[in-house]
């Protein structure tokens, strides 16, 4: 009998094209994830250009392995080079492989206003070049960044790295500077945040959002498929 369980497909930008854990950590084995790496040489413009016109030929090979929807998991890869550039990123995907795609800068602005997030405090593990241009490709959505702050870290293995102490240290430091902040959003696709998610939403009392949890609620939703995870956060009980 043919397997039947969604298969998703996932550009990633490290090299080693490796599922990033939490896919299987939120959705066990309802669905199967693919990936396929672009092996960026640093989180920053320079580390991108040699590999992200790339990312097309990727999300082809992940159709041929089967997805049946894809997408492409690195924010500021998807966004540094403007909102225009993020949009026509997508529709080349989507006409290369005749599936449903999107890009992790899509899912952070669905999750966000999912979540009724307007205003929003911002973490980040970039550096600052990349955060003024997330606060622009936020902007463009509509979404108004009440802070923002950065680890400058540019170290594709390094940002794996960062603990779960720290990013909600860093994510109430940006909530506290303006009390018109309505939730806390996590950007880097590479950081490990569910643990820091669930621990901000508890002790802040408001909504909070990562960039690899927004792009697997993502991904799974344009597919057709049930996104909720429960215990996981609002994000996940919401949807």
């Amino acid at each position: 009998m043919a397997d039947k369980t969604p298969c998703i497909g996932l550009v990633v930008p490290p090299a080693h094209g490796r599922v990033p854990q939490d896919g299987p950590l939120l959705y066990g084995e309802r669905y199967r994830f693919i990936a396929r790496g672009l092996g960026i040489g640093g989180v920053s413009p320079q580390g991108f250009a040699p590999v992200v016109d790339g990312i097309v030929e990727r999300a082809i090979e992940l159709r041929k392995a089967g997805a049946e929807a894809i997408s492409m998991m690195g924010t500021s890869i998807s966004f540094y080079r403007g909102p225009a550039f993020t949009e026509s990123l997508r529709h080349a995907m989507e006409e290369a492989t005749g599936v449903p795609c999107t890009t992790m800068s899509h899912a952070i602005v669905r999750a966000l206003r999912q979540l009724g997030v307007s205003r929003v405090a911002v973490a980040t593990s970039y550096i600052p070049e990349l955060n003024d241009r997330l606060v622009a490709y936020l902007a463009h959505a509509g979404i108004t960044v009440t802070a923002i702050e950065g680890m400058a870290i540019t170290d594709v293995e390094e940002v794996g790295a960062v603990s779960t102490e720290a990013l909600v240290a860093l994510s109430k430091k940006v909530y506290a500077h303006d009390a018109s902040a309505e939730g806390v959003f996590i950007s880097c696709g590479g950081l490990l945040t569910l643990d820091a998610i669930r621990r901000l939403e508890d002790e802040l009392g408001v909504p909070a959002t990562a960039s690899s949890p927004a792009g697997f609620w993502d991904v799974v939703s344009l597919g057709g498929w049930p996104p909720s995870s429960p215990g996981f956060g609002r994000l996940f009980s919401a949807s």
